[in-house]
């Protein structure tokens, strides 16, 4: 038989009126009603088949039941009061571990620099990060959010849309004098790819183009690779062509060791996401997080 939940409260209250010694100051104390302590301790007596406290006109005591329960009713009470100013503490002073998934090369190069000012604006938070191309399951693996850099599915999650993320068709100036420079997907048939394993479809580019439509090529893959950033030296010993994320390889196309190709073509974009567990209840310390890294990821140095 599943025993009942104790009255956590009468007992309590019980507690409550010990101490002040009269059923007015407890209800004063605890902002209730006369009638509510009063009807709170009645309950626990006829729940447990004997008196608490003996009441007269003029005095309020103790009987010897009460006398033995005071003591765990008391350490109740406290226990509860010091719950409710340990949470209320919380938002005060942000504590507690966040444990967030990201992409490995947008996390190492973007997080990681992001980090400093929140640990030093929020001192009690702790951070877990796990760096990883891999798709996790935020429930089931106990993720407070993920950062994603994909065209999301529909899904029971929640999601915060950050900032778009282009993919671009990238060569060495050195592989384009060697082997010519597309501009048609068709033409990538005849060149070296550089794959990333993680896509939705590995190993197929689509291109659209304002007046042709949209093509998909599927080009001959000399390197497979399921982290995007091992591809760039390979892209600058002029070894391939690859079509990387705009955030790995902005500063390589400003500086001319990268160039794009078929500039008019363009690859679905991407962005970059933040996704969250279905509730939309969350602690303080995982939102203040999720708004820190929404305002200093929204104007990225690639855009």
């Amino acid at each position: 038989m599943t025993r009942r939940l104790p009255d956590f409260e009468a007992w309590a209250i019980f507690a409550k009126v010990a101490e002040r010694g009269s059923f007015s100051d407890a209800a004063r104390e605890l902002r209730m009603s006369n009638p509510t302590v009063s009807k709170a301790i009645g309950r626990l007596e006829a729940q447990l088949g004997f008196a608490l406290l003996s009441r007269t006109s003029r005095r309020l005591s103790l009987t010897e039941a009460g006398r033995q329960s005071l003591d765990r009713a008391a350490r109740l009470l406290s226990e509860g009061e010091a719950l409710e100013d340990e949470a209320a503490d919380q938002l005060r002073v942000p504590r507690g571990l966040v444990r967030i998934s990201a992409p490995l090369s947008f996390g190492t190069a973007y997080l990681g620099p992001a980090l400093p000012e929140f640990l030093k604006t929020y001192p009690e938070i702790t951070l877990d990060l796990a760096l990883s191309d891999r798709r996790v399951d935020l429930v089931a693996e106990g993720f407070d959010f993920a950062l994603r850099i994909a065209a999301l599915e529909d899904s029971s999650l929640l999601s915060r849309t950050l900032c778009s993320v282009r993919l671009m068709l990238v060569g060495a100036p050195a592989y384009f004098d060697a082997n010519g420079r597309p501009t048609h997907p068709a033409e990538l048939r005849r060149h070296v790819a550089l794959a990333y394993t993680g896509s939705a479809q590995k190993g197929v580019w689509r291109f659209g183009h304002p007046t042709f439509g949209e093509e998909t090529i599927e080009p001959p893959v000399r390197v497979w690779a399921d982290n995007a950033d091992l591809l760039n030296p390979v892209l600058l010993a002029g070894q391939g062509l690859a079509l990387q994320p705009e955030f790995l390889v902005w500063r390589q196309i400003r500086d001319g060791s990268l160039e794009v190709a078929m500039p008019d073509w363009t690859a679905r974009p991407l962005a970059l996401h933040l996704v969250m567990p279905p509730s939309p209840l969350r602690p303080q310390r995982v939102q203040l997080l999720i708004d820190y890294f929404a305002r200093a990821l929204a104007n990225p140095p690639w855009a």
